[in-house]
Formats: structure tokens, sequence, C-alpha cells
């Protein structure tokens, strides 16, 4: 059942992307097409690798260890595969990978200071 949810939090995330590149495509922006299909791919590993915070039995460092794997075996792939970076040498692949790692950490710390945040806030009276 979590698996399904991540496929379909993954297919929304994904579904408006194949309609963009086929606009672009048909504006004759071949390079902005291909773009869009990737971002789609990464949009839907997105989608479905959330669903490891939903996995309540494992200790939250782990769901973060997990997510960093899964974003190493489907993102950085993804990423490397667009076209997005240039991969000229070795030195390039490591500009990358430190990028990817700095645009995670960077994510995460954005993402969890605002569940924190919204988890500790009082509520409004309305009375």
């Amino acid at each position: 059942m979590l698996f399904e949810t991540g496929l379909i939090r993954g297919s929304v995330l994904l579904a408006g992307f194949p309609t963009l590149a086929l606009w672009q495509n048909l504006d004759g922006d071949d390079s902005a097409a291909r773009s869009f299909l990737f971002y789609g791919v990464i949009a839907f590993f997105l989608g479905l690798t959330s669903i490891i915070y939903q996995i309540h039995d494992w200790r939250f460092s782990k769901q973060i260890l997990a997510h960093y794997g899964a974003m190493h075996v489907t993102v950085l792939p993804t990423a490397l595969l667009s076209g997005f970076y240039p991969l000229n040498s070795l030195q390039d692949l490591l500009h990358v990978y430190i990028q990817f790692n700095l645009t995670g950490l960077f994510l995460f710390a954005t993402t969890f200071f605002i569940s924190k945040f919204l988890r500790n806030r009082k509520p409004i009276k309305t009375d």
C-alpha cells in the first residue's frame, strides 16, 4: 500500500511534464523539451521516495539515510544522464556530486526547519 502511494505521488508530479515537453517540442525547442522530460523523471522519483518518511517504525535518522541513498540511485544518475552538467573530466563529476549534496542539504534543512516550526507553533485562539 505504501509503495502504491509513492507511485501515485510520483505519477502526479510527473503528469504535467510530458505536456510541457510536447509544447516545447512543437515550438521547436528540443533542448527545453528534453529538459522537461528529465525534470519529470526527477519529480517522479521525489514523489516516489517521499513515502520513506511515512515508515513510522524507522527512526528519523534511518529515514534520512534511506532517502539520501535513494536519491543517489535515482535522482543523481538522472541528473548526470540529462546533460544538464558538463562531464568532461573526473573534476566535473566531483563538482556535480558536491553540488548535488549541497542542494540536498539545503533542501533538507529548509524542510526540517519549516516542519519543526509548524509543529511547535501555538494554535491561534479565535474567541
